[in-house]
């Protein structure tokens, strides 16, 4: 992000790793102290504008801030609406509670800082439907910036929200169950009209964005670089996610949900998410601070940070186009649907990859039903385009799944002008594998292991379209490019991969209706019906 100084930032994150005192950090993140005595001789409201300087907060990273910026944000309510404005300085906050008709704006050197300690909003009590997604996803209020039942927010500006005093959910730090803690940086509930712009997220916590029933949401320019999950888009309608960057080595960059958190189904729909680079290979702090180091060999990470639909999957996911998006050094792209969600009509174009840990595309229709037992039948996964991806270094332990179950396929999915190198190196014990079923288990591209097919494997699925795809591998792959497995409906067209005498490029397992044309050194013919067929040059 242009609106950050590098050098400002490296020292505010060498300094905040040394334990320095909040005023220190504060110094160092960029005050400019004849804006921030600008802002304080304001009078309070003139111009729609209410600085938190003016409502008695310091600035100084020492001093809790929450209760002067609140009632920056309550005057400004009863006003009708304004701007409360963060002039440049560093402000320990606890729970930040937003009202409608009112913008937030961090200027330029801005930090909003979640302190430590146990002194954040409760969380709401559980509700009887609880059990049916994790615990972050059932509450709102125990978060460094959180709203309910609102209408025309927004936070904007070039500043800094840090969730250092967040917990993660896990591991080291606060329990994020126990009373005071935090573990959000920004959630809201049942909101409308919601605009974020510009700023940034360091260390957001479990979620950097939690957004559950938010209706008209635009993301943009927004940079994260964060400890677990960047955004969860969950129960949403019409959202626009764009020019956003999300480092996640530990949890998903960008991900849509439709759990059950509201207490009935309601699907994520009418979403577009475009220009945005997601990563999950960078070290905590180095995007932000622009020195981009990468986790040495064996760091302790998971390398996440993907786009991904679910795993909360109760509602619904609808009407969703993703563009001109950047995977690098993390997890491919994975919709999944596996609580009784109808996941439909979704398309995905110019997408380029690159160090990806496992398979590229995953497409999981299966059983868990984490849910009321009137919602406990499987979903659906339905016309879903894919095309114009390129990607390159992937595990070669690992392909492209499109997996259904039995009794309920997928169906209509069509993958066109598509670039894969994988590792490669498949053996010709991998080769042998049978996959297990696995109808309720948590989905993930590594939920089955090691695959036997090297570019792509597909089964319960009605429908694949195959249009100018190419695979190819760095080292020698024995195992087939290619695997249908209970498949109906297939035409290939332009299919291209490695040519090994000692592994097949297809192999059709129990297959209905195929065609194959232009894929040399297949030859072009269409196949009724299959139950254990090889080509090139294969016999039943």
């Amino acid at each position: 992000m242009s609106s950050f100084h590098p050098d400002s930032r490296r020292d505010f994150f060498r300094l905040a790793g040394a334990g320095v005192t909040g005023a220190a950090v504060g110094a160092v993140v960029g005050a400019t102290p004849v804006r921030a005595q600008q802002a304080h001789a304001r009078p309070s409201g003139q111009f729609g504008i209410f600085s938190v300087r003016e409502f008695g907060a310091a600035g100084n990273g020492e001093v809790i801030d929450t209760p002067a910026i609140n009632k920056a944000i309550e005057a400004a309510a009863a006003a009708r609406g304004g701007t409360v404005l963060f002039p440049a300085g560093t402000y320990a906050c606890y729970s930040i509670r937003l009202k409608s008709d009112i913008e937030l704006r961090l200027e330029r050197g801005a930090t909003i800082l979640a302190a430590e300690g146990a002194q954040y909003d409760a969380a709401e009590p559980n509700t009887p439907y609880f059990i049916y997604q994790d615990y972050g996803h059932n509450h709102w209020h125990n978060s460094l910036i959180w709203g309910e039942d609102l209408h025309d927010v927004s936070i904007t500006g070039p500043g800094v929200i840090y969730g250092k005093g967040l917990s993660k959910g896990y591991g080291p730090g606060p329990d994020t169950k126990d009373p005071g803690v935090g573990n959000k940086s920004i959630s809201l509930k049942n909101c409308r009209n919601v605009l974020m712009r510009d700023f940034a997220i360091l260390q957001g916590g479990w979620f950097g964005i939690l957004a559950t029933g938010v209706d008209n949401f635009t993301i943009d320019n927004l940079l994260i670089d964060t400890n677990r999950d960047g955004m969860d888009i969950d129960c949403c309608r019409n959202v626009r996610i764009t020019n956003t960057t999300v480092n996640s080595p530990w949890d998903d960059a960008i991900v849509l949900k439709s759990s059950y958190a509201l207490g009935y189904l309601r699907p994520t729909e009418n979403v577009t998410i475009s220009n945005c680079y997601v990563s999950g290979c960078w070290q905590l702090g180095s995007v932000i601070d622009g020195s981009w180091q990468k986790y040495p060999a064996g760091a302790h990470i998971y390398g996440t940070g993907r786009i991904k639909f679910g795993t909360e999957s109760n509602g619904g996911f609808l009407n969703i186009a993703i563009s001109n998006c950047v995977f690098e050094g993390c997890q491919g792209l994975a919709l999944e649907t596996v609580d009784g969600a109808h996941l439909e009509d979704v398309t995905i174009t110019n997408i380029t990859m690159r160090d990806i840990n496992n398979a590229p595309i995953f497409l999981r229709l299966g059983a868990r039903l984490r849910g009321p037992k009137e919602t406990t039948q499987p979903g659906t996964l339905r016309r879903v385009n894919i095309g114009n991806i390129v990607c390159s270094n992937t595990a070669g332990k690992y392909c492209s799944i499109l997996s259904g179950i039995p009794g309920s396929a997928i169906e209509d999915v069509s993958l066109h002008d598509i670039l894969i190198l994988s590792q490669g190196g498949g053996t010709t014990a991998q080769a042998t594998i049978q996959l297990p079923e696995d109808e309720s288990k948590y989905p993930e591209p590594t939920m089955f292991g090691a695959t036997p097919a090297y570019g792509l494997y597909v089964r319960h699925l009605n429908g694949l379209s195959i249009n100018n795809v190419e695979i190819k591998t760095e080292k020698p792959d024995v195992r087939p490019a290619v695997i249908l497995d209970q498949v109906n409906g297939a035409e290939f067209f332009r299919l291209r991969s490695q040519v090994n005498p000692r592994a097949p490029i297809l192999s059709l397992r129990e297959v209905s209706d195929f065609e194959i044309r232009y894929s040399h050194p297949i030859n072009d013919v269409r196949v009724p019906k299959a139950e254990n067929l090889t080509l090139p040059n294969g016999v039943e």
